[in-house]
């Protein structure tokens, strides 16, 4: 640590699953690293943020978060983790710095606004800070990418967020979230693990205890069907039949580590048909059947001879099915809307003259957003949902979890932002809630 040097504006995207840390002006955080702590079955030693990235006995691995259902509930164990980040990743001292730009989830109670500005000024030392909301920053770095399109144009977006605890489609105008418009579903990544452990637990191994494996499988292995009929079909073929069929070998803790999918290229095969349109119809089966039997063999042969079948899991529908959720939670048993009809009810809140912009100003963003053809299923959704006249335009992200940092660091990097800034003597002298209303969210 650099004493005595003051140190650049500090943004940190304090996300539900993951922390992205770094300096303003650059375009990728130093720091993206599991926003939790957890305890291998083999040690009761705690690793935190970046050594659990690092940890090799992952297997029943216990894991403590700060977070739960999208607030931050742990303060001491958030500031654990914030050392971990600023002290040993970044290698600052918080009081040396210039600031904290903090990504806060939308609509913070004000008692955990107060845990972390106490947290922030008083724990940790640092003189100022501002806070914003994801869905605006989102805005500003699409906008700064692309300044001739018409989201910049307009300086008006809707923000489709797939986080870890919630997913928000949230209307932005003149980079300011319009909250009154803002529309929640209650699932996240984490509820999608979830469910995931389940289906699997009750059709091949318990898995209950496994989470940090099942997101990996989740990850690698989930997609968006575009057809969920025809590939239910597809997932209740037999052997070779079956193109949707995929094998994750789990870790053994002695010849590897870690868990890895047996055949990528196998698993990968059904996702290029699908964007090709090349998928076989019924008269073409018979025709393939050879082709099909032929690949089989092949990955076959390359299986690895120490797995053992107990240390597979052999997932079928569970690939589409998990992510499907986002678009039906009312099979959860969740009396909520799906993805669509969410972003419909979002932009139905605004004033009419914004809707046609909104509709062609979607950015979708968020790491549950990574699921292979979630875009194309989200406007295969919409376009029924829409006014024939409105044009329906969907913007993805080239690295979705990254967004919300991306566009923090431009703010934090921008001449006037200081001005904007809460400093520690206004927090000591009027307290956090007068402090707050500076945010104007």
């Amino acid at each position: 640590i650099m004493a005595g040097v003051c140190a650049p504006m500090v943004v940190l995207d304090n996300g539900g699953g993951y922390c992205k840390a770094g300096f303003a002006g650059h375009k990728n955080p130093l720091v993206v690293v599991p926003n939790c702590m957890g305890r291998p079955q083999s040690t009761k030693k705690w690793v935190i943020a970046d050594q659990l990235q690092q940890c090799d006995d992952i297997a029943g691995i216990t894991l403590r978060r700060p977070f739960d259902r999208g607030y931050l509930i742990n303060p001491d164990l958030q500031k654990e983790i914030w050392d971990r980040i600023f002290k040993n990743l970044l290698k600052i001292r918080p009081s040396d710095s210039s600031g904290l730009l903090l990504v806060e989830p939308l609509f913070n109670l004000p008692s955990i606004q107060r845990a972390t500005d106490e947290l922030v000024f008083e724990d940790l030392g640092f003189q100022s800070l501002y806070v914003a909301d994801s869905p605006s920053l989102v805005h500003l770095y699409e906008a700064s990418r692309s300044p001739i399109s018409l989201l910049a144009r307009t300086q008006c977006s809707l923000v489709v967020d797939c986080g870890f605890s919630f997913t928000h489609a949230a209307p932005v105008y003149q980079n300011f979230t319009i909250n009154y418009g803002v529309k929640r579903i209650d699932l996240g990544g984490k509820a999608l693990t979830n469910y995931f452990k389940e289906l699997v637990s009750y059709r091949a191994i318990n898995m209950m205890d496994e989470t940090y494996i099942m997101d990996d499988v989740k990850e690698k292995l989930c997609f968006v069907s575009l057809d969920v009929a025809r590939d239910l079909e597809v997932a209740r073929k037999p052997g070779n039949e079956n193109l949707i069929r995929s094998t994750y070998v789990l870790p053994d803790g002695i010849k590897h580590k870690r868990g890895f999918v047996k055949d990528p290229e196998g698993a990968r095969r059904y996702l290029s048909l699908q964007e090709k349109g090349a998928l076989p119809t019924d008269s073409q089966e018979n025709s393939r059947e050879h082709d099909i039997s032929q690949i089989v063999e092949i990955v076959e042969d390359k299986k690895d001879e120490a797995s053992i079948r107990n240390e597979e899991l052999k997932l079928t529908n569970e690939r589409f099915l998990v992510p499907e959720m986002l678009f039906h939670p009312a099979d959860l048993g969740m009396n909520q809307a799906g993805l669509a009809e969410c972003i419909v009810r979002a932009i139905n809140s605004c004033h009419p003259h914004l809707h046609p912009v909104l509709f062609s100003s979607i950015i979708l963003t968020g790491g549950s957003s990574l699921f292979p053809h979630m875009k194309a299923r989200l406007e295969q959704e919409l376009r029924p949902l829409v006014c024939d006249d409105y044009k329906v335009k969907i913007v993805t992200q080239e690295e979705p979890m990254l967004g919300a940092w991306r566009g923090g660091s431009l703010l934090a990097a921008s001449p006037e932002f200081e001005s904007l800034c809460v400093t520690k003597a206004d927090y000591e002298e009027i307290g956090s809630a007068r402090c707050r209303r500076r945010f104007m969210h």
